[in-house]
């Protein structure tokens, strides 16, 4: 039984048969660690393209570099999916910021909120991240995860630069409606390859960034482009990793 009306349970059945057309296959956990490493041993196991995992819980959530992702029970989406994209090794870049698309599209569309992108795995909403993405290479697959806040509170959230669907008085907060929208939409960009809708979303171009480094070094100047790889163009330098903070 779950103890809060606002924030009920997702239908696993009702989900894996409105999915299924889209190539989805969607398992439902009530509690995990991290979606990721669940659906990364999947990987290693041999799965097929199309897994989805959900947890209504995750206990040990992964965020980029080492941080970690934390949402409330039913309170957010926190879901993994495994890719097996039959991509050039130059467009692999791209997955995760198809990714990150396919939310501020579904956002946009289902919530009626102004998502835009923060190069590479963000999305925000009105300056704050209502959303992150985690990408890891397992073989040959791409494991790709999502936390997107959905119900959380305002007290809830981990730091004033976050936010949720719930705080930003979004159009709907249904998570079985956001994760059909996000899960068909991420089906479309990756089938269409669209890299001119990222650049159009991605509210990190044209501004004065620091780049933050693996290794502790950074990078001050003006993010010019996304290249051809996905990578960030930064005072003609491109950059494949990083965190990125928005000077002005």
């Amino acid at each position: 039984m779950y103890g809060d009306l606002d924030r009920p349970p997702l239908r696993a059945a009702t989900l894996l048969r409105a999915l299924e057309p889209d190539g989805w296959r969607l398992e439902v956990l009530p509690t995990a660690g991290s979606t990721n490493a669940v659906v990364a041993e999947r990987a290693r196991a041999g799965e097929a393209h199309g897994l989805v995992v959900v947890a209504e819980e995750q206990t040990e959530g992964r965020g980029r570099q080492g941080r970690s992702w934390v949402s409330p029970a039913r309170a957010g989406l926190t879901f993994s999916v495994l890719l097996r994209p039959s991509l050039d090794a130059r467009l692999l870049g791209w997955v995760p910021l198809w990714g990150g698309l396919a939310v501020a599209q579904a956002l946009r569309a289902q919530a009626e909120v102004d998502a835009v992108l923060k190069w590479p795995n963000d999305v925000l909403v009105d300056g704050r991240k209502v959303a992150g993405l985690l990408a890891e290479a397992v073989g040959g697959a791409v494991v790709l995860g999502i936390g997107l806040n959905v119900t959380t509170r305002r007290e809830e959230l981990p730091h004033e630069q976050a936010t949720s669907l719930l705080v930003e008085q979004a159009a709907i907060t249904d998570r079985e409606t956001l994760l059909k929208a996000v899960l068909r939409g991420l089906a479309g960009v990756l089938g269409d390859r669209d890299t001119t809708s990222y650049r159009e979303l991605c509210s990190t171009l044209g501004r004065e960034v620091r780049v933050e480094l693996p290794g502790g070094a950074s990078a001050v100047g003006v993010a010019e482009a996304v290249d051809e790889q996905g990578r960030l163009v930064v005072n003609g330098t491109p950059y494949a990793a990083g965190d990125v903070v928005h000077l002005r």
